[in-house]
């Protein structure tokens, strides 16, 4: 496994190379990290893994296009979304999630996603319909929906 943070860009895709993104729930300080535990379950697997989850984030930084380190992060999830072969996507019931919620609709139709939405998500009815209407498998435990993800890269 390797993994590429935010704002790193990926070498070339190398021939039959997977590139997974770690799409869901990071709210510091409110959402578990999650990705750490989705990390260590591929460590042994020949995947790429793009995870938005920036080391030097920075809370005070302004959300406006104006912003030249939010806009950077912004683009990187956007291109690093539609470059994955699979969107892991996690909704952590202590938070809102609205960006998690955004990245489920832009990319329902896409046939890459894989979601894990456990019970008191504030939103969990409209995930299930989204991912009941687009055939979207939906998981309400992380290690089921990890292991959904191994079966895909494996």
């Amino acid at each position: 496994m390797r993994e590429i943070k935010a704002p790193q860009v990926p070498e070339r895709k190398r021939r039959g190379e997977k590139y997974v993104f770690l799409a869901g729930s990071i709210e510091m300080g409110t959402a578990v990290d999650w990705q750490a535990e989705v990390r260590t379950k591929l460590e042994n697997i020949d995947v790429v893994v793009l995870n938005p989850r920036r080391d030097d984030w920075d809370s005070s930084w302004v959300q406006s296009i104006s912003n030249p380190q939010f806009k950077e992060q912004v683009e990187w999830e956007l291109d690093m979304l539609y470059e994955a072969d699979e969107i892991f996507l996690y909704f952590d019931p202590k938070t809102k999630s609205p960006i998690s919620l955004l990245e489920l609709g832009l990319f329902a139709s896409s046939r890459k996603l894989t979601v894990c939405c456990p019970e008191g998500f504030w939103r969990k009815g409209n995930v299930e319909i989204v991912c009941d209407h687009y055939d979207i498998s939906l998981f309400t435990s992380l290690d089921e929906a990890i292991a959904q993800l191994i079966k895909f890269v494996g």
